[in-house]
């Protein structure tokens, strides 16, 4: 998939790891702890394609990865998906490419027969340009979840009925 001057991918590489490790932590929003987390989806899905349950979109641009989306189905559920992860290196946030990146999740998930779509993030206030990311998109919230990452620090869901 090709869009602008960037060229968006959705198969995963052996570097692809260490490249979501370099966007995580460029972001200063997450813990060591969290930036594994998001590298270790890559690489199960490495060693177990897509029976891993986790697909990816990576944004790239003069030969290096700049965003990626990573969602998968949610067990037990019919239609419904997770947006696990969706981030972009620091020097190209406010460009549009965490919004292509979603619309192409969004395409996907559709593609696949698919209708609902499911995001958490953060309450602190650190994370306010990333929730009106998603009401822009036109993602609801669903539920909020106090004190659920951390005291202090609440979990809010969001989600999207995507249109047939």
């Amino acid at each position: 998939m090709k869009q602008g001057t960037l060229h968006y991918r959705t198969d995963v590489l052996p570097l692809d790891p260490q490249g979501i490790r370099d966007i995580i932590e460029s972001t200063g929003f997450f813990r060591p702890d969290e930036v594994e987390v998001a590298a270790s989806l890559a690489v199960e899905h490495l060693e177990k394609g897509e029976e891993s349950g986790y697909h990816f979109i990576f944004a790239e641009g003069d030969n290096h990865v700049l965003g990626f989306a990573c969602y998968g189905p949610i067990p037990c559920t019919v239609s419904s998906y997770d947006l696990y992860w969706i981030a972009v290196r620091l020097e190209v946030q406010g460009k549009g490419v965490g919004h292509d990146l979603l619309w192409l999740c969004e395409k996907e998930i559709r593609r696949m027969g698919d209708t609902r779509v499911y995001i958490e993030t953060s309450s602190r206030d650190q994370y306010d340009p990333t929730r009106r990311f998603y009401v822009n998109s036109l993602y609801s919230q669903a539920a909020l979840l106090e004190d659920f990452y951390a005291p202090g620090d609440a979990k809010v869901i969001y989600f999207k009925v995507l249109p047939p």
